[in-house]
């Protein structure tokens, strides 16, 4: 049995309040990563790549991922963008982050400035990609 992919409808003018949303996670990891709250900075890396790519997705299809499966965001990303410079690379970096959603959130994994490095680059790189296309 295959998962059918669930989304939902969002006006398309709902897109700007995602993308604050992004911002707000992307500034929190800043400050969790200053204060060396490395677990809580993971968290809100992983949260901001999310609203990042609903964002995109609101854009462009006035729709946006809904469930656990956050893979689905990347697929969905996948249909709703046809062909953009870097987004083959960029999806790779928003798989690379929610991969560590739950081992970051629910493992009792101890992450540590290296762990968070990683997912920063990754952020960075998906970010810049996205803010390309929500600016457009």
């Amino acid at each position: 049995m295959t998962k059918q992919s669930q989304k939902i409808n969002i006006d398309r003018s709902n897109a700007g309040n995602y993308k604050r949303v992004a911002e707000n996670f992307y500034d929190g990891a800043k400050v969790a990563t200053e204060y060396e709250y490395w677990n809580a900075a993971g968290v809100l890396i992983v949260h901001a790549a999310i609203a990042y790519g609903d964002t995109i997705t609101i854009k462009y299809s006035g729709v946006k991922s809904k469930g656990e499966d956050h893979q689905a965001l990347v697929n969905l990303i996948d249909s709703v963008i046809a062909k953009s410079q870097g987004k083959k690379s960029a999806l790779q970096q928003l798989t690379r982050i929610i991969d560590h959603k739950n081992a970051v959130s629910y493992s009792g994994n101890i992450y540590e400035k290296k762990d968070i490095d990683q997912l920063w680059k990754h952020l960075e790189r998906f970010k810049s990609w996205a803010e390309e296309l929500i600016n457009e």
